[in-house]
């Protein structure tokens, strides 16, 4: 009796530790200035199975939970692909930096992918691109899938800013 009492327990115990804890992740510094930027990480964040995610406007912050770590840099890429950029409070987590800019000076900068999604972001995306050096005006406006930079600039300049603001595109052609 005594031997099966011990091979229970030494079963269950066993069975929880090969039930891995899920993985929490907060991507913080996104810009999330209303509603529409909260519904549409949430969307972003539900095309991977088994991630559940907290938007919080106020902070900033995607706190991602997920099953594993694979599952977690599933959502991760699911937002960057949606226009938004933070920083991951896991290493293992990366967030997806890459834009396709050469860091090439250009006079002209077609940028695809950013979520612009209300005024708030147009005012978001012209204060970053501002302090681009040789830039000198850019067409992004509510709800466009691109728009134009133009100026005198390093194109990898653009990205960088608008990734310290929270958002991220590609360059286009």
């Amino acid at each position: 009796m005594k031997s099966l009492f011990l091979s229970i327990v030494t079963g269950l115990s066993l069975a929880s530790l090969v039930q891995a804890a899920d993985v929490t992740v907060t991507i913080s510094k996104v810009h999330l200035c209303c509603d529409k930027c909260v519904k549409a990480a949430e969307k972003s964040v539900s095309t991977v199975d088994g991630a559940k995610a907290v938007v919080d406007k106020d902070a900033g912050t995607i706190a991602v939970t997920a099953p594993d770590t694979a599952t977690a840099q599933k959502v991760a890429d699911a937002l960057t692909k949606d226009g938004f950029f933070g920083e991951s409070s896991d290493a293992s987590v990366k967030i997806d930096a890459s834009t396709g800019a050469t860091g090439a000076k250009v006079q002209t900068l077609t940028v695809q992918g950013v979520h612009i999604c209300c005024p708030k972001c147009v005012k978001a995306v012209n204060a970053a691109l501002k302090d681009v050096p040789g830039v000198t005006t850019n067409t992004a406006a509510k709800g466009v899938e691109s728009f134009t930079v133009s100026g005198d600039f390093n194109d990898a300049d653009v990205f960088a800013a608008l990734q310290k603001a929270g958002f991220t595109g590609k360059a286009g052609k």
